[in-house]
Protein backbone atom coordinates (compact mmCIF):
# COMPACT_ATOMS: atom_id res chain seq x y z
CA UNK A 1 0.00 0.00 0.00
CA UNK A 2 1.68 3.54 -0.78
CA UNK A 3 2.47 5.62 1.94
CA UNK A 4 -0.07 8.39 2.62
CA UNK A 5 1.02 11.68 0.70
CA UNK A 6 2.06 14.55 3.04
CA UNK A 7 -0.72 16.99 4.45
CA UNK A 8 -0.75 20.75 3.61
CA UNK A 9 0.26 21.65 7.47
CA UNK A 10 3.25 18.64 7.17
CA UNK A 11 4.32 20.89 3.96
CA UNK A 12 4.10 24.27 5.66
CA UNK A 13 5.92 23.06 8.90
CA UNK A 14 8.68 21.04 7.02
CA UNK A 15 9.16 24.27 4.77
CA UNK A 16 9.64 26.68 7.64
CA UNK A 17 11.91 23.75 9.62
CA UNK A 18 13.85 23.59 6.57
CA UNK A 19 14.67 27.21 6.62
CA UNK A 20 17.87 28.26 8.76
CA UNK A 21 16.95 31.78 10.22
CA UNK A 22 13.68 30.68 11.13
CA UNK A 23 15.08 30.20 15.15
CA UNK A 24 16.49 33.71 15.10
CA UNK A 25 13.22 35.20 13.93
CA UNK A 26 11.02 33.47 16.66
CA UNK A 27 13.41 34.71 19.08
CA UNK A 28 13.25 38.27 17.27
CA UNK A 29 9.49 38.44 18.03
CA UNK A 30 9.55 37.13 21.51
CA UNK A 31 12.34 39.85 22.23
CA UNK A 32 10.48 42.64 20.61
CA UNK A 33 6.83 41.82 22.15
CA UNK A 34 9.19 41.54 25.92
CA UNK A 35 10.88 44.77 25.40
CA UNK A 36 7.50 46.43 24.27
CA UNK A 37 5.78 45.17 27.26
CA UNK A 38 9.29 46.30 29.73
CA UNK A 39 9.10 49.71 27.65
CA UNK A 40 6.55 51.57 25.90
CA UNK A 41 9.05 54.06 24.60
CA UNK A 42 10.84 50.64 22.67
CA UNK A 43 8.53 50.39 19.75
CA UNK A 44 8.91 54.06 18.74
CA UNK A 45 10.05 55.79 15.29
CA UNK A 46 12.74 57.80 17.42
CA UNK A 47 14.03 54.79 19.14
CA UNK A 48 14.27 52.43 15.87
CA UNK A 49 16.01 55.59 14.21
CA UNK A 50 18.48 55.02 17.07
CA UNK A 51 18.93 51.42 16.50
CA UNK A 52 19.42 51.73 12.35
CA UNK A 53 22.22 54.32 13.10
CA UNK A 54 24.46 51.55 14.55
CA UNK A 55 23.14 48.03 12.99
CA UNK A 56 25.32 48.51 9.44
CA UNK A 57 28.47 48.47 11.28
CA UNK A 58 27.74 45.29 13.17
CA UNK A 59 25.68 43.86 9.92
CA UNK A 60 28.50 44.21 7.60
CA UNK A 61 31.04 42.39 9.87
CA UNK A 62 28.23 39.79 10.65
CA UNK A 63 27.82 39.44 7.04
CA UNK A 64 31.38 38.87 6.01
CA UNK A 65 31.41 36.43 8.89
CA UNK A 66 28.65 34.57 8.10
CA UNK A 67 29.62 33.52 4.77
CA UNK A 68 33.27 32.70 5.90
CA UNK A 69 31.33 30.32 8.57
CA UNK A 70 29.26 28.97 5.65
CA UNK A 71 32.76 28.20 3.99
CA UNK A 72 33.89 26.33 6.45
CA UNK A 73 36.53 28.77 7.92
CA UNK A 74 36.32 31.48 10.59
CA UNK A 75 37.61 34.85 11.30
CA UNK A 76 38.49 36.47 14.73
CA UNK A 77 40.45 39.10 13.67
CA UNK A 78 37.57 41.27 12.41
CA UNK A 79 37.30 43.58 15.24
CA UNK A 80 41.34 44.28 14.84
CA UNK A 81 40.51 45.46 10.79
CA UNK A 82 37.80 47.05 12.37
CA UNK A 83 39.91 49.46 13.65
CA UNK A 84 43.19 49.22 11.07
CA UNK A 85 40.74 50.52 8.00
CA UNK A 86 39.50 53.16 9.69
CA UNK A 87 42.85 54.12 11.49
CA UNK A 88 45.06 53.74 7.25
CA UNK A 89 42.87 55.65 5.78
CA UNK A 90 42.54 58.82 8.42
CA UNK A 91 45.96 58.80 8.36
CA UNK A 92 46.36 58.92 4.51
CA UNK A 93 44.07 61.68 4.45
CA UNK A 94 45.69 63.49 6.73
CA UNK A 95 49.16 62.50 4.78
CA UNK A 96 46.94 64.82 1.70
CA UNK A 97 45.52 61.83 -0.12
CA UNK A 98 42.06 62.40 -1.42
CA UNK A 99 38.75 60.68 0.74
CA UNK A 100 38.38 58.05 -2.17
CA UNK A 101 41.78 56.96 -2.50
CA UNK A 102 42.46 56.25 1.10
CA UNK A 103 38.89 54.72 1.66
CA UNK A 104 40.43 52.53 -1.36
CA UNK A 105 43.91 52.26 0.91
CA UNK A 106 42.13 51.53 3.73
CA UNK A 107 40.15 48.08 2.55
CA UNK A 108 43.36 47.35 0.60
CA UNK A 109 45.01 46.83 3.86
CA UNK A 110 41.92 44.84 5.06
CA UNK A 111 41.78 42.93 2.23
CA UNK A 112 45.95 42.29 2.84
CA UNK A 113 44.71 41.09 6.53
CA UNK A 114 42.01 38.89 4.90
CA UNK A 115 44.71 37.34 2.17
CA UNK A 116 47.59 36.49 4.88
CA UNK A 117 44.66 34.68 6.85
CA UNK A 118 43.25 32.67 3.78
CA UNK A 119 46.63 32.08 2.69
CA UNK A 120 48.30 30.93 6.12
CA UNK A 121 45.11 28.87 6.63
CA UNK A 122 45.44 26.71 3.53
CA UNK A 123 49.19 26.86 2.75
CA UNK A 124 50.00 25.48 6.46
CA UNK A 125 46.93 23.65 6.84
CA UNK A 126 46.14 24.97 10.31
CA UNK A 127 42.98 26.22 12.01
CA UNK A 128 41.43 29.26 11.00
CA UNK A 129 40.42 29.63 14.84
CA UNK A 130 44.60 29.60 15.00
CA UNK A 131 45.44 31.74 12.33
CA UNK A 132 42.92 34.62 13.17
CA UNK A 133 43.64 34.39 16.82
CA UNK A 134 47.52 35.43 15.84
CA UNK A 135 46.40 37.97 13.39
CA UNK A 136 43.88 39.94 16.17
CA UNK A 137 46.93 40.40 18.33
CA UNK A 138 48.99 41.58 15.52
CA UNK A 139 46.89 43.93 13.53
CA UNK A 140 45.63 45.60 16.89
CA UNK A 141 49.23 46.05 18.07
CA UNK A 142 49.75 47.47 14.14
CA UNK A 143 47.20 49.75 14.50
CA UNK A 144 48.14 51.41 17.85
CA UNK A 145 51.34 51.42 16.39
CA UNK A 146 50.87 53.69 13.31
CA UNK A 147 48.58 55.73 15.01
CA UNK A 148 50.88 56.15 17.98
CA UNK A 149 49.03 55.03 20.70
CA UNK A 150 46.48 58.06 20.35
CA UNK A 151 43.39 58.77 18.03
CA UNK A 152 44.83 61.43 15.60
CA UNK A 153 42.31 64.03 14.68
CA UNK A 154 39.73 63.93 12.53
CA UNK A 155 40.79 66.12 9.36
CA UNK A 156 38.41 68.98 8.54
CA UNK A 157 36.66 68.78 5.42
CA UNK A 158 36.20 65.52 4.81
CA UNK A 159 33.10 64.61 2.61
CA UNK A 160 32.06 62.01 4.84
CA UNK A 161 28.18 62.58 3.80
CA UNK A 162 28.35 59.76 0.81
CA UNK A 163 28.95 57.04 3.55
CA UNK A 164 26.96 58.57 6.53
CA UNK A 165 24.65 61.25 5.35
CA UNK A 166 21.98 61.63 8.01
CA UNK A 167 18.37 61.35 5.43
CA UNK A 168 16.42 61.95 9.24
CA UNK A 169 14.97 58.20 10.03
CA UNK A 170 17.85 56.79 8.66
CA UNK A 171 21.79 57.39 7.15
CA UNK A 172 22.84 56.43 4.39
CA UNK A 173 25.23 53.52 6.02
CA UNK A 174 22.36 52.23 6.08
CA UNK A 175 21.66 52.30 2.26
CA UNK A 176 25.44 51.28 1.81
CA UNK A 177 24.62 48.39 4.35
CA UNK A 178 21.01 46.97 2.40
CA UNK A 179 22.66 47.49 -1.47
CA UNK A 180 25.73 45.06 0.19
CA UNK A 181 23.47 42.79 1.39
CA UNK A 182 21.31 42.23 -1.41
CA UNK A 183 24.36 41.28 -3.61
CA UNK A 184 25.63 39.20 -1.45
CA UNK A 185 22.12 37.17 -1.28
CA UNK A 186 22.19 37.47 -5.12
CA UNK A 187 25.75 35.89 -5.13
CA UNK A 188 25.41 33.10 -2.31
CA UNK A 189 21.70 31.66 -3.46
CA UNK A 190 21.63 32.70 -7.06
CA UNK A 191 24.89 31.89 -8.65
CA UNK A 192 27.95 29.07 -9.13
CA UNK A 193 30.09 31.14 -6.57
CA UNK A 194 27.24 30.67 -3.87
CA UNK A 195 26.89 26.97 -4.42
CA UNK A 196 30.58 26.66 -4.38
CA UNK A 197 30.70 28.30 -0.71
CA UNK A 198 28.09 25.81 0.80
CA UNK A 199 29.86 22.82 -0.93
CA UNK A 200 33.20 23.72 0.14
CA UNK A 201 31.55 24.03 3.52
CA UNK A 202 29.59 21.46 3.45
CA UNK A 203 31.44 18.98 2.61
CA UNK A 204 34.98 19.88 0.91
CA UNK A 205 36.55 16.46 -0.64
CA UNK A 206 33.41 16.08 -2.21
CA UNK A 207 33.58 19.41 -3.23
CA UNK A 208 37.24 18.93 -4.86
CA UNK A 209 35.86 15.66 -6.65
CA UNK A 210 33.11 18.01 -8.00
CA UNK A 211 36.00 20.31 -9.65
CA UNK A 212 35.25 23.19 -7.10
CA UNK A 213 38.07 25.44 -6.50
CA UNK A 214 38.13 24.63 -3.03
CA UNK A 215 41.30 27.06 -1.70
CA UNK A 216 40.61 30.22 -3.80
CA UNK A 217 36.91 30.01 -2.54
CA UNK A 218 37.94 29.57 1.01
CA UNK A 219 40.65 32.40 0.61
CA UNK A 220 38.17 34.64 -1.57
CA UNK A 221 35.83 34.41 1.45
CA UNK A 222 38.82 35.51 4.18
CA UNK A 223 39.12 38.43 1.93
CA UNK A 224 35.51 39.23 1.39
CA UNK A 225 35.07 39.02 5.54
CA UNK A 226 38.31 41.09 5.95
CA UNK A 227 37.34 44.19 3.59
CA UNK A 228 33.83 44.22 4.84
CA UNK A 229 34.82 44.46 8.42
CA UNK A 230 37.18 47.28 7.36
CA UNK A 231 34.07 49.00 5.57
CA UNK A 232 32.25 49.40 8.90
CA UNK A 233 35.02 50.37 10.58
CA UNK A 234 35.26 53.50 8.07
CA UNK A 235 31.86 53.88 8.61
CA UNK A 236 31.96 54.27 12.08
CA UNK A 237 34.70 56.32 12.02
CA UNK A 238 32.99 58.96 9.41
CA UNK A 239 29.76 58.47 11.73
CA UNK A 240 31.82 59.96 15.28
CA UNK A 241 34.34 61.64 13.33
CA UNK A 242 37.41 59.88 15.70
CA UNK A 243 39.63 57.30 14.44
CA UNK A 244 39.74 55.29 17.62
CA UNK A 245 42.85 52.39 18.22
CA UNK A 246 40.69 50.43 20.21
CA UNK A 247 37.29 50.48 18.44
CA UNK A 248 36.04 47.32 17.48
CA UNK A 249 37.50 45.47 20.35
CA UNK A 250 34.74 42.23 21.36
CA UNK A 251 32.96 43.17 18.04
CA UNK A 252 34.20 40.12 16.61
CA UNK A 253 31.97 37.86 19.42
CA UNK A 254 29.08 40.00 18.58
CA UNK A 255 29.02 39.26 14.74
CA UNK A 256 29.89 35.55 15.49
CA UNK A 257 26.66 35.40 17.93
CA UNK A 258 24.66 37.20 15.50
CA UNK A 259 25.81 34.58 12.60
CA UNK A 260 25.03 31.67 14.44
CA UNK A 261 21.54 33.76 16.15
CA UNK A 262 20.62 33.64 12.44
CA UNK A 263 20.64 29.74 12.08
CA UNK A 264 24.46 29.87 10.25
CA UNK A 265 25.81 26.64 11.43
CA UNK A 266 29.35 26.66 13.11
CA UNK A 267 30.60 23.48 10.85
CA UNK A 268 29.99 25.06 7.50
CA UNK A 269 27.73 24.53 5.03
CA UNK A 270 24.43 26.03 6.33
CA UNK A 271 23.06 29.94 6.72
CA UNK A 272 21.69 32.67 4.53
CA UNK A 273 21.77 36.60 4.43
CA UNK A 274 18.63 36.78 5.61
CA UNK A 275 19.85 34.90 8.78
CA UNK A 276 22.85 37.53 9.53
CA UNK A 277 20.45 40.39 9.09
CA UNK A 278 17.73 38.81 11.56
CA UNK A 279 20.78 38.21 14.04
CA UNK A 280 22.05 41.44 13.44
CA UNK A 281 19.06 42.97 14.46
CA UNK A 282 18.31 40.78 17.24
CA UNK A 283 21.23 41.86 18.80
CA UNK A 284 20.47 45.93 18.35
CA UNK A 285 17.36 45.30 19.72
CA UNK A 286 18.49 43.28 22.70
CA UNK A 287 21.35 45.84 23.48
CA UNK A 288 18.87 48.96 22.87
CA UNK A 289 15.85 47.05 24.74
CA UNK A 290 17.95 46.95 27.79
CA UNK A 291 18.67 50.68 28.05
CA UNK A 292 15.37 51.41 27.35
CA UNK A 293 14.17 49.09 29.96
CA UNK A 294 16.53 50.54 32.52
CA UNK A 295 17.90 47.08 32.99
CA UNK A 296 21.67 46.92 33.89
CA UNK A 297 23.71 47.13 30.68
CA UNK A 298 25.58 44.18 31.92
CA UNK A 299 22.99 41.72 31.67
CA UNK A 300 23.83 42.10 27.74
CA UNK A 301 26.64 40.13 27.69
CA UNK A 302 24.81 37.45 29.74
CA UNK A 303 21.94 37.33 27.01
CA UNK A 304 24.29 37.01 24.31
CA UNK A 305 25.80 34.29 25.62
CA UNK A 306 22.49 32.40 26.25
CA UNK A 307 20.87 33.28 23.54
CA UNK A 308 24.02 31.83 21.39
CA UNK A 309 23.51 28.57 23.09
CA UNK A 310 19.81 28.46 23.23
CA UNK A 311 19.84 28.96 19.50
CA UNK A 312 22.41 26.09 18.72
CA UNK A 313 19.98 23.87 20.29
CA UNK A 314 16.91 24.90 19.28
CA UNK A 315 18.14 24.72 15.58
CA UNK A 316 19.72 21.77 16.02
CA UNK A 317 16.00 20.29 17.39
CA UNK A 318 14.66 22.36 14.33
CA UNK A 319 16.43 20.38 11.66
CA UNK A 320 16.04 17.19 13.17
CA UNK A 321 12.19 17.71 13.34
CA UNK A 322 12.70 18.69 9.44
CA UNK A 323 14.14 15.68 8.57
CA UNK A 324 11.25 13.56 10.37
CA UNK A 325 8.47 15.37 8.52
CA UNK A 326 10.80 14.63 5.04
CA UNK A 327 11.28 10.80 6.37
CA UNK A 328 7.41 10.90 7.17
CA UNK A 329 6.34 12.36 3.61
Amino acid sequence: MAPAAPSLRDRLLGRLAATPEITGLLIMLVVLVGFTLLSPAFLTTRNFQNILIITPELGLVTLGLAILIISGEFDLSVGSVFALSPMVTILAITAGLPMMPAVILGLLGAAAVGLANGWITIRFAIPSFITTLGSLFAVRSLTVIISGGFPPPFPEGVPVDVLVANFGFFRASLLWFLGIACVLAVILHRTNVGNWIFATGGQVQAARDMGIPVNKVKIGCFVLCAVLAGFAGIIQTFRIESPLPSAGEGLELQAIAAAVIGGVALAGGVGSVVGALIGTLLIRFIDNGLVMSRIDANWFKFALGVLTVASVILNGAVQRYAVRLRRRA
